[in-house]
């Protein structure tokens, strides 16, 4: 069942049903055709589009390579963790990565527009009514764990891999974010077979998730900000405040006039309130980028999503379904990317052990601080335990924050590269430890730790409102 469901919503929007998979391939290749007649030597061996096509389909394949791999009384590993190892192949293959040349230019703008997506959806799967329901235990688990694994990666980095407080701050934000794409399909599944729903622990995950992500994005642009500043700590502090206002304010004027235009009565309303979503939002980030405003492009895509779904109720669920197909399209470029970042041979055995230990340290107090916030809900020991061991997955945020301090480092400062290549390593280590283990102990605790209730009605959450 767990197979299905996660074929069906994570991977099922690559092919139409009704089309046969030999005319699939036949229309991939024909694709290929036509951009070798459109681009020349850009699609051959070498050029830049025909490195970001070997990255696409290879990751593309790894994942559904890894939904096919099934070990019987185990949930399936996620897909994502496939589409990693591709691009890490690829890197770590010198016959092959001779020939993948992806620009820092082109990389940095896919990766920001996957930041975009997520964000979007994280804005339209925020349920107000849901929030306004949990109060208090949502707030506390949205917040709360991802500032105390923030802080202690900080401390642990400090003085386990010598980066600086800033650095170690930022390198806390990028592994704060729990991955939805794995804790959603795992709670969508608990709760259509009656585990949990009683005391609404597959909602609550659900819900808190979103929010999760948005405190780590958020932290995170404020830290890469203070990093890359020349400027005093009181200057840089208040440059992100300025980002802050500009994005929140920027976000309520443009979801203002997203909920009113286009106008109810036009024809394919749902695909043109998509686009414009789409289009105003990614243009915010690059634009906000360009501009150096860099924590205000993600504020005014979140305030934006948000006040639109809270405007469009559940007609926002085709537009949910939209982005969802877009960022099905960006998933296996985000993480094939991810894979070719790293290098074997620039790895060290010292520093990997570092990176693990912070990893180790940082996961252990976020824990605890899951368990002990969950302390003040009216939850039973072991479903303490479980909320504190599914609250551990890391996949998108850390795909997408990763490299940035990478690649903003080789433009502005090279000094500073090799502070940016732990970051990029840990977040590396976090997707693949954390990733399919978090998926295990959810399937496999979840059915022996929380009470079952009888599911009669239908369920009300849908995946393509949350999972991202």
């Amino acid at each position: 069942m767990f197979y299905n469901l996660a074929r069906r919503k994570l991977l099922g929007a690559w092919q139409e049903p009704g089309i046969p998979k030999t005319s699939f391939v036949i229309t991939l290749i024909l694709l290929w055709v036509l951009l070798w007649a459109l681009m020349g030597q850009e699609v051959l061996p070498g050029g830049n589009l025909f490195g970001l096509i070997v990255i696409f389909y290879s990751a593309f394949l790894g994942g559904k390579i890894l939904e096919i791999i099934r070990i019987p009384v185990v949930p399936p590993l996620p897909p994502l963790l496939g589409m990693l190892l591709a691009g890490f192949t690829i890197r770590n293959v010198p016959i092959i990565y001779k020939f993948v040349h992806i620009p820092t230019t082109w990389s940095s703008a896919l990766r920001n527009t996957a930041l975009t997506i997520i964000l979007i959806r994280a804005g339209l799967g925020l349920d107000p009514q849901a929030l306004k329901h949990l109060k208090g235990v949502c707030l506390r688990l949205s917040f709360g764990p991802c500032l105390i694994e923030a802080c202690s990666a900080a401390f642990f980095s400090h003085f386990l891999m010598k980066f600086p407080w800033q650095w170690g701050f930022l390198l806390g934000f990028v592994l704060g974010a729990v991955s939805p794409a794995v804790v959603v399909p795992s709670m969508l599944l608990l709760q259509e077979n009656g585990y949990g729903v009683e005391k609404g622990i597959p909602t609550l995950l659900v819900a808190a998730s979103s929010m999760d992500d948005v405190v780590a994005i958020t932290g995170f642009n404020t830290f890469l900000s203070m990093v890359f500043s020349s400027g005093s700590v009181v200057s840089n502090i208040l440059s992100s405040l300025r980002d802050v206002f500009i994005g929140v304010l920027v976000g309520i004027v443009m979801g203002i006039f997203i909920q009113h235009f286009p106008s109810g009565d036009q024809e394919r309303l749902t695909q043109r309130r998509a686009f414009l979503v789409l289009s105003i939002c990614i243009s915010a980030v690059l634009g906000c980028q360009h501009l150096g405003l860099h924590g205000s492009g993600g504020l005014v895509t979140l305030v934006l999503s948000f006040m639109a779904a809270k405007k469009w109720a559940k007609e926002k669920v085709g537009i949910q379904k939209i982005v969802a197909n877009m960022w099905n399209v960006f998933q296996p470029l985000l993480f094939g990317l991810v894979g070719t970042e790293v290098s074997v041979e620039a790895l060290e055995s010292k520093t990997i052990g570092m990176c693990i230990a912070t990893l180790g340290f940082a996961l252990s107090a976020r824990i605890i601080a899951t368990f002990t916030l969950m302390s003040f809900a009216e939850f039973r020991f072991k479903e303490k335990v479980f909320i504190a061991l599914s609250w551990i997955p890391k996949a998108t945020v850390q795909a997408v924050l990763g490299p940035l301090a990478l690649e903003k480092a080789r433009d502005m400062a090279p000094h500073l590269e090799a502070y940016s290549k732990d970051v990029m390593t840990v977040a590396f280590l976090a997707i693949l430890i954390t990733a399919p283990n978090g998926a295990l102990l959810i399937g496999i605790l979840g059915p022996k730790i929380l009470d079952r209730s009888d599911v009669t009605g239908p369920i009300e959450m849908e995946l393509s409102q949350f999972e991202h």
